[in-house]
């Protein structure tokens, strides 16, 4: 129901609402000023001390004064019904946009990027964190302007009971990875947040997304986003780079302030500009008609008439010599010319009059000298040897071929990450290790054991796959030597989990339904295909069952 008057405002229409209040347009009685009222929820009035840290938050509020800060008038209670009055913005929230729109170009999200900057900037020199920057608290005016909303009012919503019962006070694809991990915020976070936004404006995605809040704040603390770049590619990389340092997990990674953040947005206009004017100084030519000057478009730019005068001449001298003379003429040429010269020689010394022999004697030294120089040995003396005569040289380079793909097995599985991309090029068996080697840096190395016995048994005996055979079967025993060495503590490595399951059986005798289901149905979200708490997650899903809840389901 649409109340008609609060405080000394007389309610036009409802504008919005959300789980911290509704919003309303209205009008005050004697002056006429049109504003929008947001009026709290009740629940949030009865929290211990609630009205205190409203009243402090929203004078602080109201201190600030920022073209880019949708301006807090006042704030009072009517009847028991806390509210606050603010400027009125006639606009279309970024998350609208985007909804509408999808992508927005680069130099638009920086433009916005620049002035959300200075609205933050405003705020943490007042001592004010936002904590819940996103695209639905950003309003874009008819002038191209940026407001933002709510400013501070999430950090007066975090009272004592709701700091308490989840500690997470943010929306789930913007907060920040310390919010997500319920740690103090401060105003890095904020710069988390607007690398988020911008991450979405500019992809028309956000940094993480998934089926429950709950998998996009694991995200957000553990996992890795894709580079703004691997689906916009003509983004500035100078740009790509200023987001991922947005996002970074690690706070102290990130730009110090919104002030840096904002130098830094604004150099990169600067750089693309710049570059592109020398890519047409390096590319660029006099017309046919030798009547403009392509590398820019101000004759004062290069000197004045008397220097367009210069060059008008120096083209009219050119155009008379002879097409072969204006070819040699050129300073790009020559260097070009000379560059082919150098590498010709250079090809033709390390090719010509080299023996099969002498091949082989730079591939064992090359092998000699250490693995940092194993690849190379392979790839340009032992492997073209094996290609131009295998008969003669399989039984002398095989050896070292093998025990080089074995090193770089082994240093793949244990030490690298490996690109999407690169996955997709491999072959089943590189695939099945790379699941083996996933599952083993998560913590799960039975399972990481599992896969890898069972792809050597298959391996076994195919000569195709000789060499990646002897990597697994050496895999799996430093696998199973560290799994030897480490079953004394494997007990307390699993201790959450056995906790958590006693923590929810627990609230159950007391009667706590909702407590003890909530940690359950985490437990099962955490651990469900981890095969060291199998137990405890069945254990979990089999009250579950019990008590008619739903719960997850992985599709086996």
């Amino acid at each position: 129901m649409i109340p008609e008057k609060v405080g000394p405002y007389i309610i036009e229409r409802k504008i919005g609402s959300g789980g911290m209040g509704t919003v309303y347009l209205g009008r005050h009685a004697e002056t006429g000023k049109i504003v929008a009222v947001k009026i709290l929820p009740a629940s949030l009035a009865r929290e211990d001390g609630f009205v205190l840290r409203f009243t402090r938050e929203i004078e602080a509020m109201r201190k600030l004064k920022n073209p880019h800060v949708v301006e807090v008038y006042e704030s009072g209670i009517d009847d028991e019904t806390y509210y606050y009055a603010m400027e009125y913005v006639d606009g279309i929230t970024l998350s609208k946009w985007i909804r509408e729109n999808g992508r927005m170009h680069w130099k638009d999200v920086i433009n916005y990027s620049v002035q959300i900057c200075s609205a933050l900037k405003a705020a943490h020199d007042a001592g004010i964190v936002h904590r819940d920057l996103k695209p639905s608290n950003l309003l874009i005016t008819k002038d191209d302007q940026i407001k933002l909303l709510d400013f501070g009012v999430a950090q007066v919503f975090a009272s004592t009971k709701l700091t308490k019962t989840g500690g997470i006070i943010g929306t789930a694809e913007y907060m920040s990875s310390e919010q997500a991990q319920g740690r103090r915020t401060t105003k890095k976070s904020d710069i988390y947040s607007l690398g988020a936004v911008m991450y979405a404006l500019l992809t028309g995605r956000p940094p993480y997304s998934g089926k429950t809040s709950m998998e996009v704040i694991q995200k957000h603390k553990f996992g890795q986003f894709d580079a703004p770049r691997l689906f916009v590619p003509e983004i500035p990389h100078w740009l790509d780079e200023v987001v991922c340092k947005c996002l970074e997990k690690d706070p102290d990674k990130r730009f110090p302030d919104a002030y840096v953040l904002s130098r830094r947005l604004k150099e990169i206009v600067k750089k693309v500009e710049l570059s592109r004017q020398e890519k047409t100084a390096a590319s660029g030519t006099f017309d046919g008609t030798a009547e403009t000057i392509v590398a820019g478009d101000d004759p004062n730019a290069v000197g004045g008439t008397l220097m367009r005068d210069l060059v008008r001449a120096e083209i009219e001298c050119a155009q008379s010599k002879p097409l072969v003379s204006q070819f040699l003429d050129n300073t790009f040429v020559l260097i070009a010319m000379l560059i082919l010269l150098i590498l010709g020689g250079v090809w033709w010394f390390n090719s010509a009059d080299i023996t099969p022999e002498q091949k082989y004697e730079k591939g064992v030294a090359l092998y000699q000298k250490g693995k940092l120089y194993w690849p190379q040995a392979r790839d340009e003396y032992l492997l073209p040897l094996l290609r131009e005569d295998p008969e003669t040289w399989a039984s002398k380079v095989d050896d070292m071929l093998m025990e080089i793909e074995v090193h770089e097995l082994e240093k793949d599985f244990n030490l690298k990450n490996i690109s999407s991309k690169r996955l997709q090029k491999m072959s089943d068996a590189h695939r099945f290790l790379h699941l083996a080697r996933s599952y083993y840096n998560m913590g799960d190395p039975i399972t990481a054991e599992r896969i890898l016995l069972n792809l050597s048994t298959i391996l076994d005996g195919q000569e195709k796959y000789k060499a990646l055979h002897i990597a697994i079967q050496k895999i799996l025993s430093n696998l199973k030597a560290a799994s030897h060495s480490s079953k004394k503590g494997e007990q307390d490595n699993f201790s959450l989990a056995k906790s958590s399951l006693q923590q929810a059986e627990k609230y159950l005798k007391e009667k706590q339904k909702e407590r003890a289901a909530s940690i359950l149905l985490s437990l099962i979200t955490l651990y469900d295909g981890d095969s060291q708490t199998a137990k405890e997650v069945e254990k979990a899903k089999k009250i579950l069952d019990q008590l008619k809840i739903t719960y997850p389901r992985k599709n086996r």
